[in-house]
């Protein structure tokens, strides 16, 4: 059975999460007790890998090798026949998740973050505060909390191309979701993940997408 190492309020497990489930086989979910202990992802790749997520497929372990890489998702889509990354939109989809994974997720992770003491547990939040002061600089937590309106505003300005595309199509590049809308669904779960936020009112394309995509299955698009 495949099994999924991950953060639950991680953007990117969150993205591999939906696509297994939108698989409809079984799977099996293991989180990560702690926050800043990586010793099963350390020792499950061989010492060459600490990020989540990761996944084990009886021996294979797979997990990223680079920024843009995408090996979980395509490990996924030729085992379980998903469809996600077809030839004819190989350079949109390229485009697409690195605008999702920079410019969506780079406002969504702050937006959650800011409320981390509500699901990080009480033991692993100063290691959590040390990482992320660490990367972005003390008081980087409180200063996204106190922004969160203007955040807020920013991610409405960077959704309205998404909220365009699905005008005209009920999934980003067509009838049928692809890569890019699980991509996307991630970011957006990590944002809505501390119950704080709302998809917001101004993007109803947006809001309609993430319910249809939220609950869509494999089987509904196999003919």
């Amino acid at each position: 059975m495949i099994e999924l190492i991950q953060f639950p309020w991680s953007p990117f497990c969150i993205v591999q999460r939906r696509i297994l489930e939108f698989s409809g086989g079984r799977f099996k979910l293991t989180n990560l007790a702690r926050t800043g202990d990586r010793a099963l992802i350390w020792k499950l790749t061989k010492e060459r890998y600490y990020a989540a997520p990761i996944l084990r497929d009886g021996r294979n372990v797979v997990f990223e090798t680079g920024e843009d890489s995408q090996v979980i998702a395509k490990y996924l889509d030729q085992k379980l026949t998903l469809g996600l990354f077809p030839a004819t939109i190989e350079g949109e989809q390229f485009i697409l998740w690195r605008y999702i994974e920079n410019e969506i997720e780079g406002l969504t992770f702050k937006l959650n973050d800011a409320h981390y003491r509500e699901f990080v547990a009480r033991p692993d939040q100063l290691s959590y505060l040390r990482h992320k002061e660490r990367k972005f600089g003390r008081g980087c937590l409180d200063t996204w909390h106190a922004q969160q309106t203007d955040l807020v505003c920013q991610l409405e300005q960077r959704l309205l191309p998404f909220e365009e595309m699905l005008m005209h199509r009920p999934f980003l590049l067509g009838s049928q979701p692809r890569f890019v809308d699980f991509d996307l669904f991630g970011m957006l779960g990590n944002y809505l993940y501390s119950g704080h936020y709302q998809l917001p009112a101004s993007r109803p394309q947006l809001r309609k997408w993430y319910r249809r995509l939220a609950s869509a299955k494999l089987s509904q698009f196999v003919t």
